[in-house]
Order: structure tokens, then sequence, then C-alpha cells
């Protein structure tokens, strides 16, 4: 045979090795880090970062007006996701003691304590264990345009910045009402958060600095330095109105913080469609194939062809399907293996459906070097499926197919001629049902970032719910 002719199959663990361990982005942030800090010796510099366990930790800053809840929010993020807990007290209280007496007199002077201070005591802040190692969530700080660019000076730019907004009257009674406890720090209120412990009521105390007179102060300085501050928190911003229960502003806060930037790391799509039978694999898979240029992969059709190009997994696939029963699985992935392997699969990426059908397939596809970066389950209720399968029928003259329901045949004559597959009936469709139902609970708990889609709706709806899935990068899961 001429080797000149036979497919250039390419392994997919290179790729895959680099989008798994992240090796562009962490190529991104070693950079960005050399940028910022120029150190003397690059190359001692790099390493040092690259022993770090962990790059990826939460960097968190929330801000808002004052009485927006703040501290309540910062406090349950922090219990969360186990990272330290920075506030403008505790900053200046844990600085050194030169740094931290020169931060009092001008405190005790009224003064405001000057940026270039205050970015010496947030750098040594940083550079403790906690912060490296856990992460951080900083409280109410910057307070002005200055300070945040002075932040990024030095390196220190959160990866997500929530600001909670409400309006000035809310917040003016809230201040009203609000009690801290002097043991603790915890803030509450005597209206919407009243501690049910006796002991924590009877230490309460009035939170100083809330009159109204000082709200207002307060309030005006607020507005007058955010916008310059958002400014330099675009790319990482969420705004969340803090007029509603505590609960579901920490939900949506939470929700924003599990989210993902988008990365410019080059990746390959690699998706696999799963779902029972009739739930529209075949027409999501060619409208992702068509519109971002990847292949589109269906496993029976592989195999059809397989068996009609008498290959040598074709050869022996053959007399499983002449009998009926289900082609084994070495057979199935040979043959996998072999179409996703080659130069456009590789190149250009792949949407896969028709297998995995069991928890065992699935294995033996990542063990193969074949990770799908998505995974989509495409949820239809049985009753549409017997709707959607056992009223099809197809013209054998035009070969046009018609649905009874949604697309009837427009003549009589038509309609007599008309003929519906044999796997359509009711009884085959029913068994198929089962025997996706007995195997999909293992799948799911094998690709665990598997995301659900509801496929009983128009099809251009749920291409459209895929491709907003798609586009978008995972929701960070937290240990």
């Amino acid at each position: 045979m001429d080797q000149t002719k036979r497919p250039l199959l390419i392994p997919p663990a290179f790729a895959t090795y680099a989008e798994e361990h992240g090796v562009f982005d962490m190529y991104k942030r070693l950079l960005e880090q050399l940028i910022i800090h120029r150190p003397a010796d690059p190359i001692a510099f790099l390493i040092e970062n690259l022993k770090r366990d962990n790059n990826d930790v939460p960097q968190i800053i929330i801000l808002g007006p004052p009485a927006s809840g703040k501290r309540s929010i910062a406090k349950l993020v922090c219990s969360k996701l186990r990272t330290a807990h920075i506030t403008m007290e505790n900053l200046i209280h844990d600085a050194d003691l030169d740094i931290r007496e020169q931060a009092k007199e001008f405190i005790s002077k009224r003064q405001a304590v000057p940026t270039e201070l205050w970015v010496k005591i947030v750098q040594e802040r940083m550079k403790l264990f906690d912060c490296v190692k856990k992460g951080w969530v900083m409280e109410g700080f910057p307070q002005t345009r200055e300070q945040a660019q002075a932040l990024q000076e030095i390196g220190v730019y959160p990866k997500h910045c929530v600001v909670l907004d409400s309006p000035d009257t809310v917040l003016i009674e809230r201040a009203a009402g609000k009690r801290v406890d002097p043991k603790t720090g915890d803030v509450f209120h005597t209206t919407f958060d009243w501690p049910t412990n006796s002991d924590v009521q009877s230490r309460l105390e009035v939170a100083p600095g809330y009159t109204e007179e000082a709200m207002v102060d307060k309030l005006v300085m607020y507005h007058r330095h955010i916008d310059g501050i958002l400014r330099c928190y675009g790319d990482t911003l969420k705004t969340i109105n803090a007029d509603q229960p505590k609960a579901d502003v920490f939900a949506q806060v939470f929700t924003y913080l599990s989210s993902q930037p988008r990365t410019n790391a080059p990746h390959t799509p690699r998706i696999i469609l799963l779902g029972p039978t009739g739930s529209g694999k075949g027409v999501q898979a060619a409208l992702l194939a068509n519109k971002y240029n990847i292949v589109n992969v269906c496993c029976g059709q592989l195999i059809k062809q397989a068996i009609a190009d008498e290959t040598k997994a074709g050869v022996a696939a053959k007399a499983y399907v002449e009998k009926g029963v289900m082609v084994p699985d070495n057979l199935v992935l040979n043959i996998l293996e072999v179409r996703l392997s080659q130069l456009d699969c590789v190149t250009r990426g792949w949407v896969l459906h028709g297998y995995p059908r069991t928890r065992e397939q699935a294995e033996q596809l990542a063990k193969a070097g074949f990770r799908p970066y998505r995974q989509f389950f495409l949820d239809v209720p049985n009753d549409s499926v017997l709707e959607r399968l056992t009223l099809r029928a197809t013209d054998p003259i035009t070969g046009e197919r018609y649905h009874m329901l949604y697309n009837p045949p427009r003549t009589p004559e038509v309609k007599e001629r008309l003929q519906r597959f044999p796997k359509d009936s009711d009884d085959e469709v029913r068994k198929r049902l089962a025997q996706y139902h007995a195997y999909i609970e293992e799948i799911a708990d094998f690709y665990l970032d598997g995301q659900h889609v509801n496929a009983d709706q128009d099809p251009h709806t749920v291409f459209e719910c895929l491709e907003s899935m798609i586009v978008n990068p995972l929701k960070k899961r937290f240990n």
C-alpha cells in the first residue's frame, strides 16, 4: 500500500495535555508577574513561582456604600472559600510596627492615610502565607481611583470585583438599626438580622459613625470616588442589588465568583452529545459542525462506513451488525480512535454523538486520550420521544420525511404510500429508552462537568442554549 495515501493520525494527547494543565494560561501568568515585579534574576523568579502549589486562588474585592452589607457578605465568602479576610482595620493592625505607627498617627489627626503607605501595607500583607496559599477577599478597599491604580502597579488586581449597590434612602434606614458585636466584630440589625443568642443580644452596641448626618457625608464621599474606581476594574466587575435578603445577595455573589473569565489560550473543541433516542443529537451536531467548522462524528455512521470500506475492524463488526447485536466495545473504540486521530479532527475539533452508551465506554474513551471539554445531556421526556418517533414516516418515492402531527402529508395519495421504519415502533422505541436510562446515571457520575439542556423545544432554541454553554467557560468548582 502507498504510504502517502494513509490517513495522517495525530495522537490527541498533545493538545489535551496543554489544555488540561493550563499551559498557555500559566505562560501568560508568568509573563505578567515578570513585567509587574521586574526581578533582577528572571529565571530564579520564574522557578520560585512555578514551585507554588497553587496559583489559582480566589482574589476578590467587595465594594459598596456604607451599610450595604460588605462585611456580612465578605465573611460569608471567606467562610465558604476559606480565604483571608482583609479589611482596612486589620491591614493596619497586622502591619509592621513602624508602618502601623505611621498609619495610626494619620488616623489620630483625622487625616487620610497616604496612598504610598497603603501600598506598602497591602504589599506586605499579600506576601503572607494565607494570601499566597488560600487567596484573599478585600472588603471596602480601595476607596479612591488613586489607590486602585497604585494596587495595580504592584500587581494586586482582583479576579472578581463585586459592588453591592442599594438606594441611599435604604442605606440610611439600615444604618439606623445597625448593631455591632464588640467581641467578634459581627454586624447585626435590629429589624432584618437580630441574633437569636441572648448573650450576643445583651452585648451588642450601636455602630459608631452611622448617624444620619454621618451617613450622608459617607455616601457623598462614596459617590464621588466610586465611578473612578470602577473604571479600573471593568473586566472583572459585577454589580449586585443589595436591597434584598442577605441569603439572596450571597447566592448571587457566589454564583459570580464561581464564573471564570474567557481565556485567549488556544483550544480544540471536543464535544459529546448524550441523550435518548429521538432527542435531536444528530440535528444539534450538524448545526454545531456547520457553524463552527468542526467534524460531525456519528458513531453509528462510522461503523457502517467501516463495514462498507471493508476495514479490519469493519469486517469484524459486520457479523455483529447482521445478527442485530451490539458491536463489542473494543471494536467500536478502535473505529473511533482511527477517526478522531485524523488531521481534521485534531486541528478543527469534533462533536461526537451515539457514543459512549455506558460508563465503561466513557472510561475507555478517556484512557485512549480523547477527553471532551464539553459534555451535554439532551433531556427529553419519554412521552415526547414516543411522539417524535412513532408518528414519523417516509415517502418511498421521493424520500421525503413526514410527521403526522408536525409535518403531515399534503395529499391522501402521499399519506397512503408512507412507510414507517421498523425501529420506530412503540415497543422498539421503549426498549431503546429503557437501555438509555439504565446507563445514563453512571455516565453522568463520570462526566461531573456535564451540562443538562432541555431538548424538548424548538431545535434552534436548543442550539442557542448549547452555543451559550460552549462559548462561556465552565463554572469553577470550589473544593
